[in-house]
């Protein structure tokens, strides 16, 4: 029985054929396995999963699987990225059962819904120690059909066990001591590779723009090393621009080669403010980081936008080698022959030291990653990576999930914006303003829906970090225009999210009230490796509250933000933009409190708007509109400019646009 061919998500339309008669989660199917007594298989993953992929190939779409799973259980499929509220809850169930987790996410839970056993990707036959799926799923069938009463039972112990498992930590009482949760953050610096931690290894793009909130020396080193090592490795795509999901290894050089909307999302707005850290006396560090915007924006623009003006989730790991065989990564390698064929035997040896391609290969099979080696010439790096994409455009592509994440697609509004801005690209203006279009035509309806598939909303309502990455992109559009209707929409969201998130301790849900009841509700305070729900609509409530005048949102935010203190003293790590918050809430209590800077002036990204977002700190309101734009409280009232006018709280300095000026008065404690 086909129930996933109209489903709105790609990763459940993969298996729509398979022979296991799959349902998506929801009331249906929860419906039918408490009519029919039967356990719930449940198996999450995502469309870029190299894992999920094998194991659909493997044993979804086996017959032999189906007619075990068919009469004994009630297969359900969830897209993670569609159900991250689905997908947390049985993640911690499986963390909880095996001591760690993944995807795919392989659960058997009771017709109810409460975990019993659970594991990640099972092979087709017994492998390394490993069970084959075969054999799992007939010894749970056996155990619940003989020792029903024991599967109950650890069920109930489960869930009881994580009943305060999403409660956000405590904390240990008085203020927050930032100073010294910067130097928790910095002990986690990996001072040879950059970056945090060890293999793998992830970006950190939250965490690298707390560290420039500041700039402070020390941790603008943290922050500046890690950046230009990321840009130098593997997990860059040193040709097509963009950036993989992590590194399997400590020095960036091989990456898991799923490349995601969020990470890039996320990464061109960590590489812009990055870039205007960098001291005008470092050109090369600067062009590093320009090089790497302008990466991620070439593409989005070419690989992920759709017609709609949105942006598709992912692009997989995995594509077709050129005798049709599946391999991860192949799309991205090349060894020393392939430059020479591509670019003949001088441009082919320049490329093959520039990018570190290795005769023994720094991947697999003989093939190599690239990376980049020294400071080549500008002009010649960009020809050569031009002519080396073109090449590598002939080559089997890896597949897209079209997939329109709310979320996701907020973050790169915002990033599209400070990009834009900065770097004075108005065409990245309208890639910001065709997504948000896309939102607001596809995903609303009186309430924001998650996810669309080809301009169809999926019926699942939005998160809070839907509510929040979108209307924090909605009000940055907003004052980059000055166009008030954006504004507006983004307050709608806020007032809606405050209504579908609250919590008692002044923080929020990720789930809204109405989504359907399970054993606990999804509730994470750390960046995984987005940003919370709460630090999303933090974020949002702040920007909202300065453009609209609306001080009671920026209290609302700093009662969430109370909700965060102990994530941050706990794992400031795993808590960057609850430390860019709190931050930016410590220079406020020195007298640097965020500030409204209206750029009156007809050119959004003209002269006056380019200076004030290169120079202004994290947390300024930025407006730019003609004079006697209306919309946005009383900030053009009285304002002829053409002027910078910046006001701190109850205090406005003189209006100017001599540059000089601007900085004092944007940077000025009172």
């Amino acid at each position: 029985m086909n129930r996933l061919a109209e489903a709105t998500s790609p990763y459940l339309r993969m298996h729509a054929d398979n022979p296991i008669e799959w349902w998506e989660w929801g009331p249906e199917a929860l419906a039918h396995a408490q009519a029919s007594q039967r356990p719930i298989l449940l198996s999450v993953g995502y469309a870029a999963c190299h894992w999920c992929h094998v194991m659909a190939h493997e044993s979804f779409s086996d017959a032999a699987v189906a007619a075990i799973v068919n009469p004994n259980f009630v297969a359900i499929k969830v897209d993670r990225e569609e159900r991250p509220d689905i997908d947390a809850l049985y993640l911690k169930a499986t963390q909880a059962l095996t001591g760690s987790g993944g995807w795919p996410n392989t659960v058997f839970l009771t017709p109810d819904g409460r975990p019993f056993f659970a594991g990640t990707y099972y092979p087709p036959v017994p492998s390394g120690g490993m069970p084959s799926f075969t054999q799992v799923l007939e010894a749970i069938d056996a155990a619940w059909k003989e020792r029903r009463e024991e599967a109950d039972a650890s069920a109930s112990a489960i869930t009881e066990h994580l009943a305060g498992a999403f409660a956000p930590p405590v904390a240990q009482g008085g203020r927050l001591d930032v100073w010294a949760v910067l130097d928790e953050v910095s002990r986690e610096f990996d001072p040879i590779h950059g970056g945090f931690g060890t293999a793998p290894k992830f970006p950190a793009p939250l965490l690298v723009d707390a560290l420039l909130v500041k700039g402070e020396p020390g941790s603008l080193d943290v922050a500046q090393r890690t950046l230009d090592a990321m840009a130098r490795g593997g997990i860059h795509d040193q040709v097509g621009g963009g950036f993989a999901r992590y590194s399997v290894d400590a020095g960036w050089v091989v990456p898991h080669f799923e490349k995601m909307l969020y990470d890039n999302a996320l990464l061109l707005g960590a590489y812009t403010r990055g870039w205007r850290r960098v001291p005008d006396h470092d050109p090369l560090l600067r062009a590093q980081f320009e090089r790497a915007v302008r990466g991620i924006v070439g593409w989005l623009e070419r690989e992920l936008r759709l017609p709609s003006g949105g942006f598709s989730a992912s692009l997989d790991a995995d594509s077709l080698d050129a005798h049709g065989r599946q391999h991860e990564g192949i799309y991205y390698c090349w060894s020393p022959e392939l430059l020479a064929d591509a670019l003949g035997e001088e441009d082919g040896a320049w490329a093959a030291e520039v990018f570190h391609v290795t005769t023994a290969g720094t991947f697999e099979h003989g093939l190599s990653t690239l990376q980049l080696r020294g400071n080549p010439d500008p002009e010649r790096l960009a020809s050569i990576s031009g002519r080396l994409l073109a090449e590598r455009r002939q080559r089997f592509a890896p597949a897209r999930d079209d997939k329109v994440v709310a979320a996701w697609n907020g973050w790169a509004i915002d990033s599209l914006v400070w990009a834009a801005e900065v770097f004075g690209e108005p065409a990245w203006l309208e890639l910001a303003r065709d997504a948000s279009e896309c939102l607001w035509r596809d995903h609303w309806d009186g309430r924001l829906h998650r996810s669309s598939l080809a301009g169809v909303a999926s019926p699942v309502v939005g998160f809070a970090e839907d509510y929040g990455a979108v209307a924090l992109g909605f009000a940055r559009l907003a004052g980059a225009l000055g166009d008030a209707e954006w504004l507006r929409r983004a307050e709608q969201l806020l007032d809606q999210a405050r209504e579908l998130f609250d919590a008692d301790d002044g923080g929020f849900h990720d789930a809204a009230t109405d989504a359907e009841q399970l054993w606990a509700r999804a509730r994470d305070v750390s960046d995984n490796p987005t940003p919370s729900g709460t630090s999303a609509l933090i974020a949002a409530l702040r920007l909202v509250a300065l453009l609209a005048e609306r001080p009671e949102l920026d209290a609302r935010a700093s009662a969430a933000a109370e909700s965060l203190v102990g994530i941050l003293e706990q794992a400031p790590r795993f808590a960057g933009s609850a430390l860019v918050d709190a931050l930016v809430s410590d220079e406020a209590r020195t007298g640097l409190r965020p500030a409204v800077a209206v750029v009156v002036d007809d050119d959004p990204i003209g002269e006056r708007a380019r200076a004030t977002w290169r120079m202004a700190p994290i947390g300024t309101a930025i407006l730019t509109g003609a004079a006697g734009t209306q919309g946005f409280a009383h900030h053009f009232d009285d304002r002829p400019g053409p002027d910078v006018y910046v006001c701190r709280g109850t205090t406005c300095f003189a209006p100017t646009s001599d540059l000089a000026e601007l900085r004092a008065a944007l940077w000025s404690r009172v």
